[in-house]
């Protein structure tokens, strides 16, 4: 059974509403106030339902009417976005796209793609933070549709990478945490002394990594970047932070980078599968490849 309540009335709601009288919605619509009397009558009529209530001095809507109201523009905000939407893939572009990076890498270092992409497409931007193997994980599943984090030592078949820039992790702890009074090497044998802090590898199902920690070594792990950072400054242990991170706080005297280590360069990498590629995936690619600077 087809509705009597077309997407043309909804609108008529809609605008009487906001504007407060049929003539100022008429204005609005460019139509004749006449003709929008006619349409909300006939709809009542087809309806057997009283949408407003006429015998005050202005017409207001009953509760059958703000009913319809509500309900009303929830159903013309999904059509717009449908409009969008059906727009979006129309031209070519994807509806959603998600980029996933390392925790190692900052977040403000893909602002800038966010703002560039919105100017030429709708596309909607997610980005998601993941650790170590959760990172190629996410990219496995379906979870990611592009991933830029450190170069593994191999990459999977069906995955194509680029390098885009390196990263160099630091050895840090509290300018007070007592690795800074030790003597001789910071080797192996005396890393087992003190407590690493470590991020939670976000992979669902495949097997956990690890970097820089021992195996005998005490730990502790917390679930993001930002805990590390916090448990780091607060003396809990000793862990390495990318050099963006950690100067700004050598700087002012919060850490102190551990005597006897020398930074450590990683390649950053982005990676994406193969089999599919949108003019969004497209679009972004080319965008790291030329701007990329690791803030």
């Amino acid at each position: 059974m087809q509705s009597p309540i077309t997407l043309e009335a909804l609108h008529i709601l809609d605008a009487i509403d906001r504007r407060g009288s049929f003539a100022a919605a008429a204005n609005e619509l460019d139509r004749a106030p006449s003709s929008l009397s006619y349409q909300i009558q006939k709809l009542e009529q087809d309806l057997d339902i009283m949408i407003f209530d006429r015998s005050g001095h202005k017409a207001n809507f009953t509760e059958a009417g703000v009913l319809i109201l509500e309900q009303g523009r929830v159903i013309l905000s999904a059509t717009q976005q449908l409009v969008n939407d059906a727009t979006v893939l129309a031209n070519g572009w994807e509806l959603d796209i998600t980029i996933a990076f390392d925790g190692l890498i900052p977040i403000d270092n893909f602002f800038s793609l966010v703002e560039e992409l919105g100017k030429v497409s709708k596309t909607r931007i997610r980005l998601q933070e993941e650790i170590l193997a959760g990172c190629w994980e996410s990219l496995a599943d379906g979870r990611a549709d592009l991933l830029v984090c450190p170069k593994p030592e191999t990459l999977p078949n069906d995955v194509k990478s680029d390098k885009i820039g390196y990263i160099e992790l630091v050895w840090v702890a509290a300018s007070d945490h007592y690795v800074h009074n030790r003597s001789g090497e910071f080797d192996q044998t005396a890393r087992e002394s003190y407590r690493v802090i470590a991020i939670a590898d976000t992979a669902r199902d495949q097997p956990a990594l690890s970097r820089n920690i021992l195996e005998k070594q005490p730990r502790l792990t917390v679930t993001s970047f930002t805990a590390k950072v916090e448990a780091l400054t607060t003396g809990l242990g000793i862990g390495t932070l990318p050099s963006v991170i950690a100067k700004p706080l050598i700087e002012i005297g919060v850490l102190q980078q551990i005597s006897g280590t020398e930074p450590q360069p990683i390649d950053i990498v982005m990676a994406w599968r193969r089999n599919k590629m949108g003019d969004a995936k497209s679009w972004c690619i080319q965008h790291l490849k030329k701007t990329w600077a690791l803030k």
